[in-house]
Formats: C-alpha cells, sequence, structure tokens
C-alpha cells in the first residue's frame, strides 16, 4: 500500500499481548512486520535503541517514526486513523 508507514510490532511469540495487536492490524488490512526480540537478537537490539533505558519493553508498536509502548487497542486504533492515509 503506497504512502503508508511502515509499521512494526516487537515482541514474543510466546507473549499473548502482541496477538490482539496483529488482529487489529490484519482485520484493517495493513502490513505490518513482526519483531521475535527472542528469536532474533537484531531485532532485540533495536527494540533497545527505541528506549533511552534499553530495555526490552514490549509489546512496542511503530507507526512511522510513531512509537506506542502496550497500547490500548482504542488508543492504537486511534492513532492508525491519524497516522494513516484513508482505506478504500
Amino acid at each position: 500500500m503506497k504512502g503508508i508507514p511502515k509499521i512494526k510490532l516487537y515482541g514474543t511469540e510466546t507473549c499473548h499481548k502482541p496477538d490482539c495487536y496483529k488482529k487489529l492490524l490484519q482485520t484493517k488490512k495493513l502490513p505490518y512486520q513482526f519483531l521475535d526480540v527472542h528469536k532474533n537478537k537484531d531485532h532485540a537490539e533495536a527494540l533497545r535503541n527505541l528506549y533511552e533505558n534499553r530495555k526490552l519493553n514490549f509489546p512496542t508498536i511503530t507507526i512511522g517514526t510513531k512509537k506506542l509502548r502496550n497500547p490500548r487497542e482504542t488508543v492504537l486504533d486511534k492513532c492508525l486513523q491519524r497516522l494513516l492515509p484513508l482505506q478504500e
């Protein structure tokens, strides 16, 4: 989809929280990249670089340059509506 900021979801397959975010993004037919921070050290390092404390704060969602740490589904939905162009 042209013009849509890149969406990245940092988490782990063993954590249940990213599942609701995946479902929301899939329902909205938005492309996203799931980055497992336990299975891939580069993904873990990228997540650490997002925070001054360098901790693995997951789940974290980035939409372009916007960072959301474990947002409520309603907050994520509002952010998606604000940051993304209208879907046809």
